[in-house]
C-alpha cells in the first residue's frame, strides 16, 4: 500500500457500529507503521476529528493501547506514543522471563495431543523459514501455542500482547542475522516441546528459563552499543 492510500485509510471517517474497535485499529496502525513517532502526543480531540468520531471511543481505544504498551498515559495530560525500540523488547523479555516458565510448566501438565501437533507444526515452519519475518512469525506461533496448551485464555492474551507482530518482525530481522541464531532457537524449541510432550513439567519450566535468557543475551551487544553511543 502506498503512502497516499495509507493516509486515506487512516483519515476516512469511521461509519460502522464498532467505533471503539475501529478507532483502536486506526491508532494502532498509525503507531506501528511509524506514522506517529515515539514520544508524539496523542490528542483525543485531534484524533476524533481525524476519524470523524467523538472523543469517547478515542479515549477508550487509547486506554486499550496503553494496556498493550503501545502508548503511555501522561499524568493529567492524555497519552503519547510509546518507545517500541530495543528498550521495549528488553522490558517485554523481562515480563516473559517471569511469565513463560510457569506457562511451560502448566502446558506440560495439561497439554493435549492437538497441542503437541500445533507446537511441532510451528517448529517445522521455523525450520524452513528463509527470512526474518518468517522466523519471527513461526517463533511467535510456538510461544502462543504453548500458552494455548495451558487451557487458560488469559495467559494466551498476555503472551499475544507481548509479541507485537509488526515491531517484532522489524527487530527480529536484525537478530536473525546473527550467526547460528535460528538454529539455536529451533533446538531450544524442540527441547521444550519434547519436555511438554513427555509431561516433564520441571524440565519444561527450566528449559524456558534458559530459552529467554538466551534471547536476552542476543540483544546485549546491541544494548551496550546503544548505551555507549548515548554516553559518548
Amino acid at each position: 500500500m502506498d503512502g497516499a492510500s495509507r493516509s486515506r485509510k487512516n483519515t476516512d471517517p469511521i461509519r460502522v457500529d464498532s467505533v471503539v474497535d475501529l478507532a483502536y485499529r486506526r491508532i494502532r496502525d498509525l503507531v506501528l507503521s511509524g506514522d506517529l513517532a515515539p514520544g508524539a502526543r496523542l490528542g483525543q480531540v485531534e484524533l476524533a476529528e481525524r476519524f470523524g468520531i467523538s472523543r469517547t471511543p478515542v479515549r477508550e481505544a487509547l486506554r486499550r493501547l496503553a494496556g498493550e504498551g503501545l502508548v503511555d498515559p501522561l499524568s493529567n495530560r492524555g497519552f503519547r506514543v510509546a518507545d517500541l525500540g530495543l528498550d521495549a523488547v528488553l522490558r517485554r523479555l523481562e515480563v516473559r522471563s517471569i511469565l513463560e516458565p510457569g506457562i511451560a510448566r502448566l502446558a506440560a501438565e495439561r497439554r493435549s495431543e492437538s497441542d503437541i501437533e500445533e507446537l511441532n507444526a510451528s517448529i517445522a515452519r521455523e525450520e524452513i523459514a528463509q527470512d526474518g519475518i518468517s522466523v519471527h512469525d513461526a517463533s511467535r506461533d510456538f510461544h502462543i501455542a504453548l500458552a494455548r496448551a495451558t487451557g487458560n485464555a488469559e495467559l494466551v492474551r498476555a503472551i499475544e500482547s507481548l509479541w507485537l507482530v509488526e515491531v517484532g518482525r522489524r527487530l527480529l530481522s536484525r537478530r536473525s542475522a546473527v550467526s547460528d541464531w535460528q538454529y539455536e532457537d529451533l533446538e531450544e524449541h524442540r527441547k521444550i516441546a519434547a519436555a511438554i510432550a513427555e509431561k516433564r513439567a520441571g524440565d519444561a519450566e527450566r528449559l524456558m528459563v534458559d530459552h529467554i535468557r538466551s534471547a536476552v543475551r542476543h540483544w546485549e551487544p546491541e544494548r551496550r552499543r546503544f548505551e555507549e553511543a548515548s554516553t559518548g
